[in-house]
């Protein structure tokens, strides 16, 4: 648009000097007013039937007053290189009558400005379409670039979730180990201990022995303290919920799991377990067709949902024993339970984080 007005301001520039130049009348005003007015107006309204109505509205004022034809270049800058370009031979309409009242450099020049009009005009439009070009080089590249961030950081999401999912491998592996060989050793020096005090008579040797029993204990207990931590550490909640979800085939599930911290193994236990419970209950009791499960972690708290569109004959107070020990669960952990059956079954969930569970 700016690149139009400049164009505009260069050839009224030409054709406001030609004028001076060449005219003297008492309405030496009036011409410039008019071209000033039509050149505005064709510039404010898109190219088209009303561009085309000034242009020929012009024109007519050509026929009663020759001075106006100075002006042509200017209003006719806006049907050049147009749909509307073969307009530009009405100019020789009143050209044909008015020329004659116009001076001999006011004839010479105005096919020129007309010539510059149509250079200028070609000016604009390439730049128009280089800019345009641009334009939609660099929001194809920008696109490019966020596809390509977004990929890249769906890449590196990945790799963390399966460096992760290697290293709870790891650490279950080896918690199998120790509870396998390291003790089950344990336990056959346990009984066999136990097996020679039974059997042994001399006080010296049974003291030895039972401390060495009392050792082998207490070693025992350690390290099965140890295995759990390491299970427990181990335990990814989205994982055993997928798992849960590949095992659930009375109907499809959508799974939408939203959560970055790491979890109090306390949550993982208690959700692993509501969201088994749920699952029994639509198997058992609701003729669903589809099962949404939610995880998502919120600025206060975790959330839990699990909801199916089906019809249920088990009542949100139904005092069985699954929906209890749902409820006793949550409660554990300071939460809170909302059960409805209103559009299908469903459990919502919220448990406060960084609590202290008792």
């Amino acid at each position: 648009m700016m690149n139009k007005l400049i164009d505009k301001l260069i050839i009224f520039g030409f054709c406001l000097a030609l004028y001076l130049t060449t005219v003297d009348k008492l309405l030496l005003i009036a011409p410039v007013l008019v071209a000033v007015i039509f050149g505005a107006a064709s510039s404010y309204v898109k190219e088209g039937p009303v561009t085309v109505a000034l242009f020929v509205g012009y024109l007519v004022i050509c026929f009663i007053e020759p001075a106006y034809l100075l002006f042509v270049p200017l209003i006719g800058y806006d049907v050049l290189i147009s749909r509307y370009k073969w307009l530009w031979t009405l100019v020789l309409l009143p050209a044909a009558t008015g020329f004659a009242e116009l001076s001999g450099t006011a004839v010479v020049l105005i096919p020129v400005f007309m010539l510059v009009a149509y250079l200028l005009k070609k000016r604009t439009l390439s730049l128009t379409t280089l800019k345009q070009q641009y334009n939609a080089l660099r929001d194809s590249s920008r696109e490019a670039a966020l596809q390509l961030e977004k990929k890249n950081k769906l890449l590196m999401e990945k790799q963390d979730y399966e460096l992760n999912l290697a290293t709870l491998s790891e650490r279950n592996r080896i918690a199998r180990d120790i509870h396998d060989n390291v003790g089950h050793m344990l336990s056959r020096s346990i009984l066999q201990t136990g097996a020679l005090l039974a059997i042994s008579k001399e006080a010296q040797t049974r003291e030895g022995l039972l401390q060495i029993k009392e050792t082998l204990s207490e070693a025992m207990d350690s390290i099965r303290s140890s295995v759990h931590d390491l299970h427990d550490e181990s335990l990814d909640l989205q994982v055993e919920l997928q798992t849960l979800i590949k095992n659930f085939e009375f109907c499809p599930v959508k799974f939408d799991y939203d959560v970055e911290m790491a979890l109090d193994k306390e949550v993982k236990y208690c959700f692993v377990a509501v969201v088994k419970e749920a699952f029994s209950n639509i198997i058992r009791h609701s003729n669903a067709t589809e099962v949404v499960l939610i995880v998502r972690e919120h600025p206060g708290l975790i959330q839990l949902v699990v909801q199916d569109n089906g019809t249920t004959r088990v009542k949100p107070d139904s005092s069985g024993i699954g929906l209890n020990n749902i409820g006793d669960r949550v409660a554990v952990l300071n939460g809170n339970v909302h059960i409805s059956a209103e559009r299908g079954f469903r459990i919502f969930i919220s448990v406060p984080k960084n609590q202290s569970f008792k």
